[in-house]
């Protein structure tokens, strides 16, 4: 037993209102996805070039992903309870110094912070979790943290756009601070993991190395959109702190992740697809917004619930596949659960593809007509199918979710949870990071090349490619599961 484990396992009552506090401190972290919508506020705020708002995503994403795995050894080492602890007590002042920001340099440092918060709640939230009960109610404890995750989500475009109009661009902050605040004196009620009887070493050097190594991979990611110098200076630093990394922990006994793990193809593919099937979701949340701007009468809350139709079906797959993937004779493998859920994913944006063509009123060019543009139909009747074909693509996100955590928490040994659930946070915003920037490069050349009228011809194509790559992956994953 790791000091990060709980060894005793609390009450059934006890246990879920423990999970129920985990829960709470980790929604902080989805409720981000809000900040996307007070983008015009701030830039109004602070009188700002567009341009500059990139500063705001880049400072929080890169700072939680670059730390990401360090905290998660951390937990390992001191205890996820702890970690969880100073990650919500951290988040809460990030929070305020935000909201409180009186010029946008302020602002962009507050970020930073709020990104160390979040690396510090994500790390350790699906570790401290699942040591809240026994070893055989895994996948649906990772079900239920999942679903709490979606809520986060949900909650984020659809609750806030209210919140902003009425409270200003200040409220994506404010208002959470109190979360994170109470989420942070219940946490001091969670079980306390034993005192181990010696002390791992924790490879500071190691950290270091690939805190720098995430760090200029994701400014690579930024850049592809504008390739230059700076592209060609973030990369060879990325690849050189990598091969750094990689020697640094060959060397030390505890290393914060072992490589042997990836000598397995089945788990390279899995993390693989962890990546590439948030690369592909982070359209909806990336495009669609603005699809949504351009159907007549659709108000700014409205538009919110739609996006909020993606995540909404994870709160209802999540715990489902938890149930699903029980381990016996009466579960489903975590694997099958994972190709099924990106399928479904992929035929969810497949769908959105085609919907968009009528739910805009544009033009449906090149991928075939969508439902509002046949005889007697209505932009109305395409928006519904918008929303069907985002609850199908969330529905598919949520299992594949929970079976992915459950396929990495069962080959990395107990004692380093916390590295397998920051691994997986950690390869969910590599993907999310490389969509932004990809899908927004397709967009844009597809819509350049598309003169007056390109703009839903591109939208759907970018979809018919996002929809490909998670179907693509479906495919790679049931030939690595046929090899084994």
């Amino acid at each position: 037993m790791t000091q990060g484990a709980i060894s005793v396992q609390a009450r059934p009552a006890a246990a879920w209102r423990s999970l129920l506090i985990v829960g709470l401190g980790t929604s902080v972290v989805p409720l981000d996805s809000a900040v996307n919508i007070d983008f015009p506020a701030i830039v109004a705020r602070f009188a700002l070039p567009i341009p500059m708002i990139q500063w705001i995503v880049i400072a929080y994403v890169l700072t939680q992903t670059s730390l990401m795995l360090t905290f998660g050894r951390i937990g390992d080492i001191l205890g996820y309870r702890r970690v969880f602890l100073f990650g919500t007590g951290f988040s809460a002042l990030a929070f305020l110094a935000c909201a409180l920001s009186p010029t946008y340099a302020m602002l962009v440092a507050a970020r930073v912070a709020q990104g160390i918060g979040a690396g510090l709640i994500l790390s350790c939230g699906p570790a401290l979790a699942t040591s809240l009960y026994p070893e055989a109610m895994r996948a649906q404890v990772l079900g239920r943290y999942m679903a709490m995750f979606g809520i986060g989500y949900a909650l984020g475009p659809s609750a806030f756009g209210i919140l902003v109009s009425q409270l200003g661009w200040s409220a994506v902050f404010s208002v959470r601070a109190p979360i994170a605040a109470a989420a942070f004196l219940l946490a001091w009620t969670l079980p306390k993991a034993p005192r181990a009887a010696t002390t791992e070493p924790f490879d500071a050097a190691g950290g270091t190395l690939l805190a720098a190594a995430l760090s200029f991979l994701l400014l690579t990611l930024n850049r592809l959109r504008e390739p230059g110098p700076a592209l060609a200076v973030f990369a060879v630093a990325a690849v050189a702190c990598f091969v750094l990394f990689y020697r640094q922990e060959r060397r030390f006994s505890r290393p914060i992740i072992d490589f042997d793990y990836f000598r397995d193809w089945g788990f390279i593919v899995t993390n693989i697809a962890n990546a590439l099937v948030n690369l592909a979701a982070f359209a909806i949340m990336l495009l669609a917004p603005f699809h949504l701007a351009r159907i007549p009468d659709l108000s700014l809350p409205e538009a919110g619930f739609v996006l909020a139709s993606s995540p909404f079906a994870m709160i209802f797959a999540a715990p489902l596949a938890g149930r699903l993937a029980r381990r016996g004779a009466t579960g489903i493998a975590p694997r099958v659960i994972a190709i099924v859920g990106t399928a479904l994913s992929s035929a969810g944006l497949f769908g959105i593809a085609w919907a968009s063509g009528g739910a805009g009123g544009g033009s449906g060019a090149g991928l075939g007509t969508g439902p509002g543009l046949s005889p007697g139909s209505s932009p109305g009747s395409g928006l519904v199918w918008l929303v069907v074909a985002m609850l199908a693509q969330g529905f598919g996100v949520g299992l594949f979710q929970v079976a992915y955590f459950d396929i990495i928490t069962a080959t990395i040994p107990a004692r380093s949870r916390g590295v397998a659930g920051a691994l997986g946070m950690a390869t969910r915003s590599i993907g999310t990071v490389t969509g932004a920037t990809v899908l927004m490069l397709i967009f844009q050349t597809l819509r350049a090349s598309g003169g007056e009228g390109g703009f839903t011809p591109a939208f759907q194509a970018t979809f018919a490619v996002a929809g490909a790559i998670a179907a693509g992956m479906a495919v790679i994953q049931v030939l690595v599961r046929g090899r084994g």
